[in-house]
């Protein structure tokens, strides 16, 4: 009988060993059970987080916003609420078309522009037809160091119209422009 023992026990440590081998093959592969049952829940989470923000916290925020905007803190330096709004297009000037040489063109391409300056009051106009050069050389100096790739962009062209305001703002200080008008924009 006790040598019935012993084959027994082998064969016990041999199916052991076997068993040990079996389970380490199985934990270095890839494990389904998280792409059948991990993927779906982390899409549900993802999909809840999204409806939280966006349905909850934009709501909150938008609600904070209004109600600030509504009863701002009054501000000692404020405009009075009589103060008219500035009506575009009253006052344009607009001087002769300018014809301009891009950057790194060599002359070989041309931009012909007219453009409006929309200011506010009969003063301000007149104080940019008696500075008509002044005004020219800052807008062809400030579009002829662009490039044809800005100056081609109809994206870029609102660039350039702050671009241009703030050029006029250092040169001509007195006089406030609202806003600037392309009514010709032809790249050559």
């Amino acid at each position: 009988m006790f040598v019935t023992m012993e084959p027994i026990k082998e064969e016990n440590s041999i199916a052991k060993v076997d068993e040990s081998l079996l389970n380490t093959e199985k934990k270095g592969g890839f494990n389904i059970k998280i792409l059948l049952f991990g993927l779906p829940i982390f899409v549900i989470q993802l999909i809840a987080v999204y409806f939280i923000v966006a349905n909850i916290l934009l709501s909150r925020i938008q609600n904070n916003y209004s109600a600030t905007t509504q009863n701002p803190v009054e501000n000692k330096n404020a405009k009075p609420a009589t103060a008219k709004p500035t009506e575009l297009g009253k006052f344009i000037y607009i001087p002769e078309d300018l014809i301009i040489n891009p950057a790194n063109t060599d002359g070989k391409r041309l931009l012909l522009s007219s453009l409006g300056f929309d200011v506010s009051t009969e003063q301000d106009l007149q104080v940019l037809k008696a500075k008509d050069f002044v005004l020219k050389d800052a807008v062809i100096s400030v579009m002829s160091s662009k490039g044809l790739e800005q100056l081609g962009s109809t994206i870029y062209r609102d660039t350039l119209r702050m671009e241009i305001t703030k050029r006029l703002s250092q040169v001509i200080p007195e006089v406030k422009i609202n806003t600037i008008y392309f009514s010709k924009y032809i790249l050559q």
